[in-house]
């Protein structure tokens, strides 16, 4: 079997998703996966008649982020024809499933090379999803699960599966916190040092005027005693009925857990940050790359998925990271750098004390509490982000992994290396 490799990794700056507000939103979303895209070929001359195809996550794909992104973002990044292009969803782990089949691809041999990544405008889907509930449409997630499979697997709020979670888990609002604070400081560090900079790319408009060249989310001025003053998020909305029935989020999980008393401790200091935001990855095999005098920065080692209890939806990271150590023969212990998503504080938490890790390899740079979750693209942004950070540190391997909707989680395992291995 090939190998696969990463060549080079590009992301958009991550702005707040918010009409408005951020300085993302006005865009429309084929232009942020237009920008990592093009920033991919120009910076490793790659002629885009080689490219085998694009594939790309987008979890809302309705309205402007409706169709095939992958597809219709490379051709606005001056892709040639020949250059196809598909769009997926995995709910939030789409971005890392997109890197998973393009190195499935090159593995095989059915591809020599495949640029993926991922898009979400969290501004604009959120805007549609407040107006599709205004002319009396359901939530999309609740939208799409049939009467017959609720019945069976009962599906609620992320927010409140994470509650959930923390509850019977025994995690303390002061522990959760904690994980918030710990993503801020580390995001502070990592932007103040240059961490970013080597997979940013500005996001600039039609004129060339530059839009955004930073994360715009972060909030590093963030204290122990602020997070701690902050109201639970999901107190309300855990008991908004849903349907005629009297159907709520809460009574959704207790529909299969009964004996839960759901307490609540997220709220925005502790919970992923509602952002705009693209990625993109360039994965060859060896041949390709040297053929064409690319540099390989990692070794994709192994990928997985796997799924978990539908109705706590947040739990799969860690029986995914089991699986992917398994598939590739390592242990916890040969893993040097470690980056789960933190949709909510809860999963980071339970991930590092399931898998019994040390804070000081998890999440180095910050997570998505700080610099915020453009769903569709988080996990492309995250492999990434590890690869510079293993570069930065001289380190060999590291994992990432994610929950999604739905109980699932996908997972890679990537070894930094200087040349082709085969």
């Amino acid at each position: 079997m090939a190998e696969a490799y990463i060549i080079d990794a590009a992301r958009t700056p991550r702005g707040i998703g918010k009409q408005g507000k951020g300085a993302l939103a006005a865009q429309h979303p084929q232009h942020l996966a237009a920008t990592v895209l093009k920033a991919i070929k120009d910076r490793n001359n790659l002629d885009t008649t080689t490219v085998d195809d694009v594939i790309w996550s987008v979890s809302t794909q309705d309205g402007l982020q409706a169709g095939d992104m992958g597809r219709m973002a490379s051709l606005d990044a001056g892709y040639d024809v020949t250059s196809s292009g598909m769009t997926l969803d995995r709910f939030c782990g789409g971005g890392i499933t997109s890197v998973n089949l393009a190195a499935a691809q090159v593995m095989s041999g059915m591809a020599d090379c495949v640029v993926a990544g991922g898009t979400e405008m969290m501004s604009l889907t959120a805007a549609q999803t407040q107006e599709k509930m205004r002319a009396g449409l359901k939530p999309p997630m609740m939208g799409s699960y049939n009467e017959r499979l609720q019945k069976v697997h009962p599906q609620s709020h992320q927010g409140i599966c994470g509650d959930a979670i923390a509850s019977m888990e025994g995690f303390t609002r002061e522990e959760l916190d904690e994980v918030g604070y710990r993503s801020q400081q580390r995001a502070a560090a990592a932007m103040a040092e240059g961490r970013f900079d080597k997979s940013v790319v500005p996001v600039v408009d039609d004129e060339g005027t530059v839009l955004l060249d930073k994360d715009e989310y972060p909030r590093p001025q963030t204290t122990r005693e602020g997070l701690a003053e902050l109201e639970p998020a999901f107190t309300k909305i855990a008991d908004v009925p849903l349907d005629a029935n009297g159907t709520t989020f809460r009574k959704l999980v207790n529909q299969k857990y009964p004996d839960l008393e759901i307490r609540n401790f997220h709220h925005a200091g502790n919970s992923s940050g509602v952002v705009d935001g693209a990625a993109a990855v360039l994965v060859t095999s060896a041949d390709y790359g040297r053929k064409h005098g690319l540099k390989p920065r990692a070794r994709i080692v192994a990928t997985a998925n796997m799924g978990d209890d539908p109705t706590l939806m947040l739990n799969a990271p860690v029986p995914a990271a089991k699986k992917v150590l398994e598939k590739a023969g390592l242990t916890k212990d040969d893993i040097d750098l470690w980056e789960i998503n933190e949709a909510f504080a809860v999963v980071a938490a339970k991930f590092v004390r399931d898998l019994d890790l040390d804070w000081d390899k998890v999440n180095v740079n910050g997570g998505s509490i700080a610099l915020g979750h453009p769903i569709g693209a988080t996990g492309s942004i995250l492999i990434g982000t590890v690869v510079d950070e293993l570069e930065r540190q001289g380190k060999k391997r590291g994992l990432v992994t994610m929950c999604a909707a739905g109980g699932m989680a996908p997972a890679i395992i990537v070894e930094r290396v200087d040349d082709y291995l085969d």
